[in-house]
């Protein structure tokens, strides 16, 4: 009996080694199938690292190899403590890291080096390696062996820091790659590369910035009392927020980062550190203006201000309105205030209680509609919803012979679940999507509570085959222009109307755009362009004879600081177009020039025109970069004839802060301050502008419509008075 029970467990112990799955590993194309167990193949799944590990640090040594050419040059070239003391800690640091991607290699069997070795001289060519992001070419080199003193400062440092941010983006490849950078050794090395070297980038910022002669260049910070620089401008009139506009115990919007340890914090670059801060919801930015008669409207995330102008410009609150749902952009069309709503947290009765995660009849995003008839007691008469929220509007045209207001809407944000708002789709292959649209929002001025949108045409759609997604399909623009990722065309920032020449400009994400708008209930495009400097086409504005326009780029989302001596000055720049037969020709890029900080967010936002008789001036919002004056009269080389800045809202700390919109109207110049309040500018003679000139263009009125009456996004053509002009 034992015999038999032993026989048949044998005889089914074998039929189970006999029936078990084979695990097989295919050979290449006409090669032979393997079997391997099951510890191979997991090790096939598990392996260690990747030849893109071993790439990405074959190709590093060689990169940092390149960082102690450079840094042995500064004992002989420079009398700078900071720069010499700057070059030693660069040579320490990257022979360590050339020393244990060296042993990390080696340990693995792995070739050292891709054909260079580390004592690879200054007339090394470098041939493909130059390709490597970062890496200096020979000429670079050259120029900077041949440079000494102040002239070697900024040329080493500006190589070194383009070199350092190479590094980063060589790691952010190869953590695209599946698997890569899995050896825990490997992935610690990484992530403290890039942490040491987005710490030296900011440094480095901060000693490029005490290199520059520009007055605005390292002012100290604060919010109430920061240093101040100015030009051929005069501050008439700083108004703080009002009472209710701002967090008494948290005034700079302070983002929140108690997660975070003080180790930790040290040894991350500023704008990483605030990358990571929890912000405060926007409740209290102060945002766009819209100004008639003798009425000052600021907007906000929580509402609007109303302010009287005296005789002398200067604003005096009157009205405060809370009405939360962001971004607060305004216009005013008599007795009428139209107000975009974008954020989820709006509500249909202004509440403060916000709306939850869930689809809800009491969210609202769209346009609001006020009578301001009684700017002491302003009444919501009316609300439009649209998929996509409003960000911006423009008022087309209005009051028409029938008194209706035309209103473009621009939507931004996420497209509505349809349990909200029906036919509000978001499946790109849907040809009934609310991507790839504006709206077209009438307002019966009698009724205001019956507005509604009227049409959505498909302005970016492909003029051939129809398809939607006709325009800027998202990414970069390819070598030799490869640079940061521009956003998908799908919807427009800002849509700045001309009506008096059936014109608009688009600033629509990847693309600026041309309309004709003959008909204000069918835009037509007649061109589109492409920037390879450009992030986000965020908004444009026409000269006064709408002859040219000026796009701005708010690359890095107006959050972050891009105005660094080190950033590129096409970059969240103004981009300045001639309109030809109807076609946008390209003939310059235009930055504010002075340096600014990492505590500052900083590139092109919101602006206007100044109405001087023959010359194209243009009043530039920079956020924390302050306010510029440019003459871009000569398209191809505006140039900065004023401007005022201030310090960093926090020096410690990166908040979005600084110039939402800068507007002229009725000779003064009004600045709303995101995190600080009002301010009040008048011009100054200089040699760029003569006190007649300034008097011309406070003399200045629409020609036509209403006398007293700016909105943001809609230019009527200025004209003076006969006497003044003669």
């Amino acid at each position: 009996m034992k015999i038999k029970i032993t026989t048949l467990l044998l005889s089914l112990v074998m039929f189970a080694v006999a029936t078990e799955p084979k695990i097989v590993n295919p050979g290449a194309p006409g090669k032979p199938t393997e079997n391997i167990d099951p510890e191979t193949a997991i090790a096939i799944a598990n392996t260690s690292y990747t030849n893109a590990d071993v790439s990405f640090l074959q190709g590093m040594i060689v990169h940092h190899n390149q960082a102690l050419i450079m840094s042995e040059l500064a004992p002989t070239r420079t009398n700078s403590p900071s720069i010499i003391d700057l070059a030693g800690r660069i040579e320490a640091s990257q022979e360590d890291e050339m020393n244990f991607m060296d042993g990390w290699l080696e340990e693995r069997g792995e070739n050292v080096s891709m054909g260079m070795d580390h004592s690879m001289g200054m007339d090394h060519s470098m041939g493909m390696h130059v390709k490597m992001a970062g890496m200096a070419t020979p000429q670079q080199l050259k120029q900077l062996e041949e440079s000494d003193g102040t002239t070697f400062d900024r040329l080493f440092l500006n190589l070194m820091i383009n070199h350092h941010d190479g590094a980063i983006k060589m790691v952010a490849e190869l953590r695209k790659q599946s698997g890569s950078a899995y050896d825990p050794v490997l992935n610690e090395f990484v992530s403290d590369l890039v942490n040491d070297q987005g710490v030296e980038i900011e440094r480095m910022n901060g000693l490029l910035v005490g290199l520059s002669d520009d007055p605005r260049s390292g002012l100290k910070g604060g919010l109430k009392y920061a240093e101040e620089a100015i030009l051929n401008l005069e501050l008439v009139k700083s108004l703080d927020k009002p009472v209710g506009f701002y967090d008494p115990n948290n005034p700079a919007l302070r983002g929140s980062d108690s997660a975070k340890s003080s180790e930790e914090k040290e040894n991350m670059s500023l704008e990483e550190r605030s990358v990571k801060l929890r912000s405060p919801m926007f409740s209290f930015s102060n945002t766009d203006m819209a100004f008639s008669g003798n009425l000052l409207v600021a907007g906000s995330y929580h509402g609007f201000n109303m302010y009287e102008l005296d005789d002398n410009g200067v604003p005096n609150l009157v009205t405060s309105v809370v009405c939360p749902g962001g971004q607060g952009d305004v216009s005013i069309v008599g007795d009428l205030l139209i107000m975009s709503v974008e954020e989820t947290r709006g509500r249909v009765d202004c509440g403060l209680e916000g709306v939850g995660t869930d689809a809800s009849m009491d969210r609202f995003r769209g346009i609001r509609i006020f009578d301001i008839s009684d700017i002491t007691n302003p009444m919501q008469v009316g609300a439009v919803q649209t998929c996509r929220g409003s960000h911006t509007h423009s008022v087309v045209a209005g009051p028409t012979a029938d008194n209706k207001i035309v209103v473009y809407n621009s939507g931004t944000g996420r497209i509505r679940d349809d349990e909200e708002m029906e036919s509000c789709i978001d499946d790109i292959g849907d040809t009934r999507t609310a991507l790839f649209r504006i709206d077209v929002i009438e307002i019966p001025i009698n009724n205001p509570s019956a507005s509604k949108i009227v049409s959505s045409p498909a302005v970016f759609a492909d003029e051939e085959t129809g398809q939607l997604a006709g325009l800027w399909r998202g990414g970069d623009h390819g070598d030799p222009y490869k640079t940061q990722t521009t956003r998908m065309t799908n919807q427009c920032h800002d849509i700045t109307v001309f009506p008096t020449k059936n014109l608009a400009a688009g600033a629509c994400s990847g693309n600026g755009i041309l309309f004709d708008i003959s008909d204000p209930y069918s835009p037509t495009r007649i061109d589109v362009v492409t920037d390879t400097g450009f992030a986000y086409w965020h908004s444009a504005t026409f000269n006064n004879d709408g002859t040219k326009v000026i796009f701005t780029d708010e690359w890095g989302g107006g959050g972050r600081p891009r105005c660094r001596a080190w950033d590129p000055l096409n970059w969240g720049a103004d981009a300045i177009y001639d309109i030809v037969d109807n076609e946008l020709v390209y003939k310059s890029h235009y930055k504010m020039p002075a340096p600014q900080l990492e505590s500052e967010n900083c590139v092109a936002h919101n602006g206007s025109i100044i109405p001087v008789p023959g010359k194209d001036i243009f009043a530039q919002a920079w956020y924390q970069g302050g306010i510029s004056i440019i003459d871009f009269s000569d398209s191809s080389n505006p140039k900065e004839i004023a401007y005022f800045d201030r310090g960093p809202v926090l020096e410690d700390e990166l908040v979005t802060g600084g110039y939402w919109s800068v507007y002229f109207y009725e000779g003064t110049l009004y600045g709303t301050e995101i995190a600080r309040g009002l301010d009040v500018f008048k011009l100054l003679p200089s040699e760029f502008l003569s006190e007649e000139e300034i008097n011309l263009a406070e003399s200045a009125r629409p020609a036509v419509g209403p006398k007293r009456l700016f909105n943001p996004q809609q230019q009527i053509p200025m004209e003076w008075p006969k006497s003044a002009s003669d």
